[in-house]
């Protein structure tokens, strides 16, 4: 009875066991069979702008007017009148030096005046002394000659002393420096004190700027010119023509602070040298910024974003949807059976945190923004239609 019972439970349990696992594998199977879901992923529609192109330039920043403040005469330094920084009017009182040598000699120069023109009434009164008698014969001509010749000679030396004497009072106001423009006078390179004018100080004594405008300089190479050349001409003709707004003219030339934000005002073209530097083969250029609130002095760093032509209907696509293999640059499109393609592009400038693309896309088209990981060619997908992100279309600001 034992052993009959023992063989039962055998073949029941070996019978529970492969029930169970044709169930098993039959599950399996099912879930096997059943289709999943297709991943979701973000993408963006291509589309087309008026894309302007933007390129950098690097310069320094220059008063419209620096004008040196040098010494015209030496001495010593006996006055500082004006506060370093501040502004200072046409005329108005920097520096005195001490005037007496040269209040001296002018009273000597002046006294030499006094002397040749007490010469020159003299001789006046010989020759008209002198010249009826000789019209009588009760004198020689030639000493009518020489009484002319000596008139003549003390009128010259009448102008001569009244030339030096000139000079010196010139000389005299040049002890009085005052300012040749109205600007921002800088830090004084000579105290009270100082012997300035000659050596050991023939030094500038200061730099007055004239910064309500700034004047911007930088170099570029001949092919930047050509373009920015061709750009300048073709907004002139367009202006003229009436095309050219007023907010693209304004946005053509601008200036990057070094804080990284950009300066309220649009800059304009001055010039550009007249010919090109043949030892670095570049050449020099200026633009103009106002600065009506002096928030920009001379001597700073600048960097210029200047407007070379604009794009229409430009393809504009984020960076981050952009992969790049050995120089080969890519896209994952979502096609219309929303299978993942990838697609070569070529690329032109960059344009902020995107990428002009010159070729290999068309308008409309779905490009994978997020996931690209995920975004393997020939998959499936369940396409998800976002916005790109203001970030990356700061070109339509």
């Amino acid at each position: 009875m034992m052993n009959f019972n023992t063989i039962f439970y055998k073949k029941m349990s070996f019978f529970v066991a492969i029930s169970l696992m044709v169930f098993t594998v039959a599950c399996n199977k099912k879930a096997q069979q059943a289709p999943s879901a297709p991943q979701e992923i973000p993408v963006v529609a291509v589309k087309g702008y008026k894309v302007p192109i933007y390129k950098d330039f690097t310069g320094q920043t220059y008063g419209y007017k620096d004008i040196p403040i040098r010494a015209r005469v030496d001495g010593f330094l006996t006055g500082l009148h004006f506060q370093e920084g501040s502004e200072v009017k046409k005329g108005s009182l920097l520096y005195t030096i001490d005037p007496e040598q040269y209040q001296a000699l002018e009273a000597s120069k002046l006294s030499m005046v006094t002397e040749a023109e007490t010469m020159l009434a003299k001789t006046e009164s010989d020759v008209k002394r002198i010249r009826p008698l000789a019209a009588i014969n009760a004198v020689s001509q030639s000493d009518l000659d020489a009484a002319e010749a000596n008139f003549k000679a003390a009128r010259a030396n009448v102008d001569a002393a009244k030339a030096q004497l000139k000079y010196s009072q010139i000389n005299v106001g040049y002890t009085r420096i005052t300012a040749p423009i109205t600007g921002i006078i800088g830090k004084t390179e000579a105290k009270v004190g100082e012997y300035v004018g000659k050596t050991p100080n023939p030094i500038v004594l200061n730099t007055i700027s004239m910064v309500d405008s700034i004047l911007v300089q930088f170099s570029i190479s001949e092919t930047e010119f050509l373009n920015l050349a061709r750009a300048v001409s073709k907004r002139k003709q367009m202006s003229e023509d009436g095309k050219d707004t007023k907010k693209a003219s304004e946005r053509s030339i601008r200036l990057i602070l070094a804080d990284g934000s950009e300066y309220e005002s649009p800059g304009r073209f001055n010039f550009a040298d007249r010919q090109v530097d043949p030892s670095t083969g570049t050449i020099l250029m200026q633009v103009s910024f106002p600065n009506t609130n002096k928030i920009l002095r001379a001597g700073q760093f600048a960097r210029l974003k200047i407007k070379l032509y604009d794009v229409e209907n430009g393809l504009v696509i984020p960076q981050r949807c952009v992969k790049e293999i050995q120089g080969v640059y890519q896209v994952m499109v979502a096609n219309a059976n929303n299978e993942i393609e990838a697609r070569q592009v070529k690329l032109g400038p960059k344009i902020g945190s995107s990428w002009l693309v010159t070729d290999g896309l068309k308008e409309n088209e779905n490009i994978v923004f997020e996931g690209l990981m995920l975004a393997r060619p020939g998959t499936k997908i369940t396409p998800k239609l976002v916005e790109v992100p203001k970030e990356f279309m700061t070109f339509l600001e």
